[in-house]
């Protein structure tokens, strides 16, 4: 029987990633679920642009159906997810749209998580489903089973994933984690689009639970830009959750001996 890790749920509930300051995304941007920014540690290391930290959402405190893209994904259904909305950018026809992500999921087997990235107009709608990721136990990971065929071009073009249990604390207590085989993360990859029309538009980045809602799953990214404008601005790196305790700790006896003059 699949069972989840008994530190999740308390942490889903609080709303809080180790490392991490779940939530926190530039002005602007539209989160659903769990969406923030991480720091460099375990299998996701700087990205190769606007380092060291970067952004990322994850299926730890996701909501229902929050990463699931309909109609995508095979035989089950997605379940808990998140997904993040950039601010709009203009783009022109011929510019070329490019950001790096990293796929890491402690999920696999039957559970085939999947990550995704599209491009939408002004108005929401999709334009490209530029890529997924997704859980598999052999072969590529980028798409993987039962996905699309990705509509960027991707660096490398067969991305085989890392395999064994993840360590990301964007994972929760599922980090060092893995439910048989699949898990792993994918590294840095390189996605490429090429604009077709001149207009407004915004990315947007998600994940999923596929057929339960445990063992959880994340993706990083940054380093977006349209050209030479750079469209996710440097994530700014988080204090790890051992240095914010230290800071609440240090804030408590300042309070107490407030309190004792």
């Amino acid at each position: 029987m699949k069972l989840s890790a008994f530190l999740l749920g308390g942490i889903a509930a609080l709303g809080i990633v180790a490392g991490a300051e779940a939530g926190t995304v530039p002005s602007g941007w539209v989160a659903v679920g769990n969406a923030g920014t991480g720091n460099p540690n375990g299998d996701v290391s700087a990205p190769p642009a606007q380092g060291p930290g970067y952004y990322y959402v994850s299926t730890v405190g996701g909501v229902s159906n929050g990463g699931g893209l309909p109609g995508v994904g095979g035989t089950g259904a997605a379940t808990t997810g998140s997904n993040v909305t950039t601010n709009s950018f203009t783009a022109s026809a011929g510019d070329s749209l490019e950001f790096y992500f990293n796929y890491v999921t402690s999920d696999g087997a039957g559970f085939a998580d999947y990550g995704w990235a599209r491009l939408l107009d002004g108005a929401d709608q999709q334009v490209a489903l530029l890529f997924t990721a997704r859980t598999t136990p052999g072969g590529s990971s980028v798409p993987g089973f039962s996905m699309p065929t990705p509509e960027a071009t991707l660096e490398p073009a067969s991305v085989n994933i890392f395999p064994g249990a993840p360590v990301w604390d964007v994972l929760g207590s599922d980090s060092t984690q893995c439910w048989s085989n699949g898990c792993g993360s994918t590294g840095w990859v390189k996605s490429s689009f090429a604009i077709a029309s001149d207009g407004t538009y915004k990315l947007q980045f998600g994940v999923t639970n596929w057929d339960d809602d445990i063992y959880q799953t994340g993706m990083a990214f940054a380093g977006a830009k349209v050209g030479d404008v750079i469209i996710t601005p440097p994530a700014a790196v988080p204090l790890p959750a051992s240095a914010l305790l230290l800071l609440g700790g240090m804030g408590a006896i300042g309070a107490l001996r407030r309190r004792r003059r």
